[in-house]
């Protein structure tokens, strides 16, 4: 990624307003014609939302981003939608025992109208209060039953099945998070009572150790700073066995949306653990000592994706991915959606665009060069992600950020041509993260209460 000084945060007022109000027009539309008897609304397909029955892990984000656009506009249609359609709709995942997604669910609806409550944007009702609190606590201890224990700590695994932790989870800690800090536990068999935060920060530290690389010599393709999809473990006696992906092209190459996933997690980890008391957690590890480990973790892949990914901040999908290799040198030059090989990857950059400024700001008191390079790398990241060809303009198109890819190794992904590879669509998951990232940016350039997940407990 080419790094530009010239470009600042007050550059984005403009693409924010008109970001904003593409925005609305697409939740509209997705609200007015998609059909949620169906199924959650997971990619588009020749501009429609469409599903695809796997784990229904997106429909947190369909009215989380309602949420979101309420927040950042104030227009009450939208605060209805995600309000009626969480009461409505958004129970089984609650006690959905089956997926590793509470975090993007759960906290992406019943926590941001909780946070809502909290900064004042909507009116303290206790009744109501009281309910997005308890479906927050129901869903942090549904998420932690998915435990598996490892040589030296654990892991929430992945709805593959107890062998397998995934580095997305990272992000859906903080289900368990919420969940620990509104005061409620895991009570298990004989009532014995599970710390949330504690599986939490074992999870955490488990992805830090397992998914991440750093140039130690784990195997032939440790590079510092990638990330594997999947780590496999035997489960009689808990020992790692080895990298893998379902999403990416192999475990010994880097899915971008992965990497993605790791930048996201950790900063906005890092960004809460003051909030945190670390008594709840120090039988595992010092704060100090925890810190260390994020950080490290938070640079090295913060510093992978910036290496790695085209000068305009969009990545292709996986740094591995065959194709690469006959588009010469595709990262000195802007990524582009529309080439004959591999698809970029714009939601991987929605994503790992938050996580590059959360990172920044951590690091403002204890590094300045390192926060100053990471903040402006979001930035741009915003800035192209905000501008076409990846914001999508187009009236009928119900996608907000387009060039997403899904499943490239299932062959999920609508193809315009069948000469080029998949462009032009959306997803839920990539237009959900690019509001959460445009509303972190628009709050700052208005000097407005930090935007935080953690708001809806503590206001920073």
């Amino acid at each position: 990624m080419k790094l530009d000084s010239t470009i600042s945060i007050n550059d984005l007022k403009a693409p924010l307003e008109q970001f904003w109000k593409l925005s609305g027009e697409k939740i509209e539309l997705i609200e007015e014609s998609f059909d949620p008897t169906k199924g959650a609304p997971v990619f588009t397909e020749k501009g429609k939302y469409v599903t695809r029955g796997w784990t229904e892990w997106t429909q947190g984000f369909q009215y989380g981003s309602a949420l979101l656009q309420f927040d950042a506009t104030g227009d009450e249609k939208f605060l209805q939608i995600g309000r009626e359609n969480t009461l409505h709709k958004m129970a089984p995942h609650l006690t959905h025992t089956g997926v590793h997604d509470h975090g993007f669910n759960n906290v992406s609806t019943y926590g941001n109208l909780l946070r809502l409550m909290k900064e004042g944007k909507i009116e303290n009702n206790n009744w109501e209060k009281n309910f997005y609190e308890l479906a927050l606590k129901a869903s942090g201890a549904v998420q932690a039953m998915r435990w598996t224990n490892i040589q030296g700590g654990g892991f929430i695994y992945s709805f593959n099945g107890p062998h397998s932790l995934f580095v997305d989870t990272i992000r859906s800690c903080r289900a368990l998070v919420v969940s620990h800090a509104l005061g409620h536990v895991l009570q298990g068999e004989n009532d014995k009572r599970i710390s949330l935060i504690q599986r939490a920060i074992q999870h955490i530290l488990s992805t830090i150790k397992y998914s991440i690389y750093y140039g130690n010599g784990r195997d032939s393709y440790d590079i510092e700073g990638r990330t594997a999809h999947e780590i496999i473990f035997n489960t009689n006696d808990g020992n790692y066995r080895c990298p893998n992906s379902q999403q990416g092209y192999t475990g010994f190459s880097t899915w971008t949306r992965g990497l993605a996933w790791a930048i996201c997690g950790l900063g906005e980890t890092l960004e809460i653990l003051d909030q945190i008391d670390e008594g709840d957690y120090a039988i595992l590890i010092s704060k100090k000592a925890l810190v260390e480990e994020l950080v490290n973790a938070a640079k090295a892949t913060s510093e992978f994706y910036l290496q790695n990914t085209p000068t305009d901040g969009i990545p292709y999908w996986d740094t591995g991915a065959p194709g690469l290799s006959k588009m010469g040198n595709y990262l000195n030059r802007v990524s582009d959606p529309y080439n004959a090989f591999e698809p970029v990857d714009s939601s991987a950059a929605c994503i790992a665009a938050q996580g590059l400024i959360r990172i920044g700001n951590f690091l403002k008191d204890s590094e300045a060069e390192t926060s100053k390079r990471y903040i402006q790398a979001g930035i741009q990241v915003a800035q192209s992600l905000f501008s076409e060809p990846y914001l999508s303009t187009e009236k009928s198109h119900q996608g907000l950020i387009l060039h997403s890819i899904y499943h490239q190794p299932n062959g999920w992904d609508y193809r315009p041509e069948a000469d080029k590879a998949p462009y032009g669509e959306s997803c839920m998951w990539g237009d959900y993260h690019a509001r959460e990232m445009a509303l972190l940016l628009q709050r700052t350039l208005k000097n407005e209460t930090y935007y935080s997940f953690f708001n809806c407990i503590n206001i920073l």
